[in-house]
């Protein structure tokens, strides 16, 4: 008996996940709790395992399909086993078969594709619905896909690519930030000479940590009419990938060394680039620390991680001219930026909190 699996509820109040890779391909044999599917959420990408035991019978969301939840994303049955009534109401491309009669597909039928030209059709920009099969039984040929969208290709346009897994999260997340926080970044210099480089980004978020248990609001949450303060200190740390930024979250900073932190950022920076991030490492930061290195300029204005209330980031540092007790020196010296969302942190607070960040780095 055939088995239609669902895109299943993955927890932190998602309502959607991308299909970032089959593990498995139409025809093939899968045992129950063998790796399945991933699936690329706004927090981390899970590896689904399969429920069933048997052959993939059809594959319904082709890799880079947002999919809502509930969506039938495979049948699995019996080898040979007929699936053809097995509707796929909540596939977004049967939807759009339904919605769309075009010539080469009929009212109510499903599109028929394999999922490499699902695949090349995404990457493209190409509606299914709307090309015309020239394959056995209606299929959907990968050169159908090419020359549709060899047909609707703009002239001097340049390349169109769909936005898909991280880079589609990213957009949509700061969209959101941007749109619902009402962000104002502070910014001043600081003397890191007494910061060690290599620690430079622990020492940061670990002074962070210390001087958010004296500034509550920043280590906050805006929830419609109310104002909720954390008591926990599990600093967002943005790491970049070669997919886009990920910010990872270092748990309970407030309880551990510079050195402790710094070997938890290493760790999960390490994980970031290798895609093994666990959900529960990308999740419930209170505040975020970013840096981009000596590729961060002299300060940035970075736009807040939703829900949190405030970011900071750190400015490039270098050897500069300062005044120390009337006289000219050279120190190591950046910027520090906090951006704050207006409604819960008030300017001259935000800038006292980033006073207190500054003068631990100075202290150490």
């Amino acid at each position: 008996m055939a088995h239609s699996f669902k895109l299943p509820d993955l927890g932190e109040g998602l309502t959607e996940g991308e299909v970032a890779r089959w593990l498995v391909s139409e025809g093939a044999a899968v045992a129950e709790d063998d790796p399945l599917v991933e699936i690329q959420t706004d927090k981390a990408t899970v590896e689904i395992p399969s429920p069933y035991e048997g052959t993939v019978l059809r594959i319904l969301v082709a890799e880079g399909e947002v999919a809502p939840v509930g969506t039938v994303l495979v049948v699995i049955g019996e080898p040979g086993e007929d699936v053809s009534g097995e509707a796929p109401e909540t596939s977004r491309e049967g939807l759009a078969a339904e919605r769309s009669p075009l010539p080469g597909h009929s009212r109510g039928a499903r599109v028929a594709a394999t999922p490499l030209v699902r695949r090349i059709a995404e990457e493209l920009g190409v509606d299914l619905a709307a090309v015309v099969a020239t394959g056995p039984g209606g299929r959907i040929t990968e050169d159908d896909v090419r020359a549709a969208a060899t047909a609707s290709a703009p002239d001097g346009e340049g390349r169109r690519e769909p936005l898909r897994g991280l880079r589609r999260v990213i957009a949509e997340h700061m969209t959101r930030a941007h749109a619902e926080v009402p962000a104002v970044t502070w910014v001043e210099e600081c003397d890191f000479e007494r910061v060690p480089l290599e620690l430079l980004l622990a020492s940061v978020v670990k002074a962070c940590a210390d001087s958010l248990a004296e500034f509550p609001e920043l280590n906050a949450r805006f929830d419609g009419d109310a104002i909720v303060y954390l008591d926990r200190y599990d600093l967002g740390v943005a790491v970049q990938t070669d997919p886009g930024l990920v910010v990872v979250v270092v748990r309970a900073v407030d309880g551990k060394t510079v050195e402790e932190v710094d070997a938890e950022i290493r760790r999960l920076a390490e994980s970031a680039r290798a895609g093994s991030l666990q959900p529960d490492e990308v999740r419930g930061s209170t505040f975020t620390v970013t840096s981009a290195g000596k590729l961060a300029g002299l300060f940035q204005t970075p736009i807040v991680n939703h829900p949190e209330v405030a970011i900071l980031s750190i400015g490039r540092i270098g050897p500069r001219p300062v005044v120390r007790e009337g006289e000219i020196v050279v120190r190591r010296t950046g910027t520090i930026a906090v951006s704050f969302d207006h409604r819960v942190v008030d300017g001259a607070r935000a800038a006292e909190f980033g006073l207190d960040v500054i003068r631990r780095l100075e202290a150490r």
